[in-house]
């Protein structure tokens, strides 16, 4: 099989064509615009690999779509790529509704133009994989079951508002034109390759730094955690299994609160790397909270389980201790994004509602200009902790040098 994979050269994106070119006879097509959180070096040996192809291609160019199935013929499509940070949709909301509902139409047109091409047991076999992400059925409280195929949709971020949106596309080109798609909807994804303005990498790096550990409101906020490479080998089942028509949820039934997360990622660094100035804990710095923060994530994967015989094989802990190690051996690689492209300032603190443009909303907050490169330098992150983190169209400025300080600090998840 040829699958054409948007967003390759993301975190989760990477993780499947890993996967594919290491586990399976299938091609893989690459369409990645290669932006801020985009790394051929994520691709390790499949980079080189004589059955992966990389197109560097926007997918809102209808144009560059339609050449990509014109000369590549794929029989399925993994769609992943999506603006995907909720904290960099509160800064400026229009890039997600432009990448992802803008171009998931365009993606979709482009496959159904291709699909209506192909002989009957060509569009027989053809699927639209469209991965998305478990907030857009809204937030969870401290009692409530966790989401499964049939939990409503409730979207509360830019963020989530947009992949809610291009799911009912999805669906909808398949009701209206029969294109046969299906969606899969994702808990938070960690591991390697993740770029270091999300959680888990984020505190890592901080940690091994010295510098301090925001963490938004009191930590109590809760996400049910996945280790990417086995969210990867789900993604690749799916697509080989799953009918048109379908929604599976995935999740490995492995919720922490965000400060259980934190704390767990000292505990591994204090073992690993000892701190001569004490246990990484008094880095924990508690700062204002997200607007808009939803308190709680869970999935019930018992239908995807069922369907695809699929378990997480990766417990929290060993999935943990894999990652942070990973980070610890490969310092070249995110000490080149921490110099260059984002140093681990602060995204997301939206301004008080009547206030002028650049108006503070408190003393953690970062005056907003207008766009994601307008965070001020120097403070410490409030990195995104949900859904799949694949390349994102939109360039970010390359932020000065500037170490963090207790009353600069951003906020964690």
């Amino acid at each position: 099989m040829k699958i054409l994979v948007t967003g390759g050269c993301g975190f989760i994106g990477s993780a499947v064509i890993r996967h594919v070119i290491r586990t399976t006879c299938h091609q893989v097509v690459n369409v990645d615009k290669m932006t801020y959180a985009a790394s051929e070096d994520a691709l390790e040996e499949a980079r080189t690999s004589n059955r992966h192809t990389l197109v560097r291609a926007d997918i809102t160019d209808a144009p560059a779509m339609q050449q990509v199935f014109a000369t590549h013929r794929p029989d399925a499509v993994m769609h992943l790529a999506a603006e995907s940070h909720v904290d960099r949709s509160i800064d400026g909301p229009a890039p997600f509704i432009h990448t992802n509902l803008v171009g998931t139409f365009v993606l979709l047109e482009a496959a159904r133009a291709h699909w209506a091409g192909l002989d009957a047991v060509g569009k027989a076999a053809f699927r639209f994989h469209h991965v998305s992400t478990d907030e857009v059925f809204g937030a969870l409280g401290p009692g409530d079951p966790p989401f499964t195929e049939a939990t409503p949709y409730d979207p509360r971020s830019p963020y989530s508002a947009s992949k809610a949106g291009s799911d009912h596309l999805v669906r909808a080109w398949q009701h209206t034109y029969g294109l046969p798609t299906f969606v899969t909807n994702t808990t938070n994804n960690y591991g390697p390759w993740q770029f270091p303005e999300k959680l888990i990498p984020l505190v890592t790096l901080n940690a091994l730094e010295g510098k301090p550990l925001p963490v938004y409101g009191d930590g109590g906020n809760e996400r049910d955690w996945l280790f990417v490479d086995d969210h990867a080998a789900a993604l690749v089942l799916a697509l080989e299994r799953a009918e048109p028509g379908a929604t599976l949820a995935i999740g490995a039934r492995q919720p922490r609160s965000n400060l259980q997360v934190v704390r767990a990622i000292c505990a591994v660094l204090d073992e690993l790397q000892p701190d001569p100035a004490g246990p990484r804990e008094r880095l924990i710095h508690f700062v204002t909270d997200r607007p808009g923060h939803d308190f709680r994530y869970e999935i019930d994967p018992a239908r995807t389980t069922a369907a695809l015989g699929w378990t997480a094989p990766h417990g929290f802990d060993a999935g943990l201790r894999r990652t942070v190690g990973w980070y610890m051996d490969n310092r070249a690689w995110w000490e080149g994004i921490r110099a260059a492209r984002y140093a681990g300032q602060r995204l997301g603190a939206a301004p008080l509602a009547g206030a002028a443009p650049g108006a503070s909303a408190g003393a953690d907050a970062v005056p907003q200009g207008g766009g994601v490169a307008s965070a001020q330098v120097g403070t410490a992150a409030a990195p995104q902790v949900d859904g799949p983190s694949a390349p994102q169209p939109g360039a970010v400025a390359a932020p000065k040098a500037g170490a963090a300080t207790a009353s600069q600090v951003g906020a964690v998840a």
